[in-house]
């Protein structure tokens, strides 16, 4: 069978408001197989996506694809592939995550069902790049790790929560615990409604339910009001992570705690530097791949000078 590709470059955010339009159309064809990814891990924003198909592309084929970019529609590449196996080289860079106690999968997989495992189902439109992918298992194996080592969480928040996944992970880990996720984009406000559905978390203000907001990092009147916490998660970029600092020292408790990640190895003492300046101290860390994961604490009262 010919199997043949579309592709577009474009920044993340167009991508993935691409990949969002994909999943309201209804009428979509299921030969074609869309994907999401960046073009190289030390360019987090510079995106791609492809689609796939197992004929040449028509005109009504291409005029789909670029009708999910709206008003502005985009150059579309068109490449023949080799003979191959066009839906799992479609698939590819979108296996299961298995970190610690969580295991994320599409729903083209199956979960795990096994005891002591908690299985999310995430769709593979939402799971983009690989460097999130990276960044998402190390998230999870530090939230893992905390736990264990005894850390108490009665009020956490998810900074840039996109999927919910991580405040979903949280709240597993801390039940009991007040829970609030925010993200810049307001279609993060469905995509964590649609997930938390998926995926038996209950939304609400109690303690034990996600509350989800619209908010620019911190900057929202129930995330100051809520607070401060016990544990603040960003998984974002490290240019906005730097810029974070002192509103993540503020945000937390004395001795609370920090999870950050989407930071390059490379990039990792300029972020160090700037959480040190803002009042915290390293506390653990892992590399995965190129992306280092940060757990910090913030230092308790009277120990100013301690790291």
């Amino acid at each position: 069978m010919s199997s043949w590709k579309l592709s577009v470059l474009a920044p993340r955010r167009v991508i993935e408001a691409a990949l969002l339009a994909h999943e309201d159309a209804l009428d979509w064809d299921p030969e074609i197989v869309l994907s999401g990814s960046e073009v190289a891990e030390d360019k987090p924003e510079d995106w791609q996506l492809e689609a796939w198909l197992p004929r040449k592309p028509s005109r009504a084929d291409k005029a789909a694809v670029g009708a999910l970019f709206g008003r502005k529609a985009p150059t579309l590449a068109e490449e023949r592939l080799p003979d191959t196996d066009w839906l799992t080289t479609s698939q590819q860079g979108l296996e299961p995550i298995r970190a610690g106690r969580f295991h994320v999968h599409t729903p083209d997989h199956p979960p795990l069902r096994e005891p002591g495992i908690r299985d999310y189902t995430i769709p593979a439109s939402q799971a983009f790049g690989t460097g999130q992918h990276a960044t998402t298992a190390g998230c999870l194996a530090m939230l893992d790790r905390m736990k264990a080592r005894g850390v108490v969480v009665r009020n956490l928040a998810d900074i840039g929560t996109g999927t919910g996944l991580l405040a979903f992970a949280a709240l597993h880990m801390w039940p009991r615990a007040l829970a609030t996720a925010s993200d810049i984009d307001g279609v993060c406000v469905e995509v964590v409604r649609d997930n938390a559905a998926s995926n038996g978390v209950a939304l609400g203000a109690r303690p034990g339910e996600l509350t989800m907001l619209v908010a620019d990092g911190l900057d929202h009147p129930l995330l100051e009001a809520r607070g401060p916490y016990d544990l603040v998660i960003a998984n974002i970029l490290a240019g906005p992570l730097i810029g974070l600092a002192p509103d993540f020292g503020r945000a937390l408790i004395p001795g609370g705690h920090l999870l950050l990640a989407g930071l390059l190895e490379t990039q990792e003492a300029s972020v160090r530097a700037a959480c040190r300046r803002a009042g915290m101290r390293i506390a653990g860390r892992l590399v995965n791949g190129d992306w280092s994961i940060l757990w910090l604490r913030k230092r308790s009262q009277g120990r100013e000078g301690q790291y």
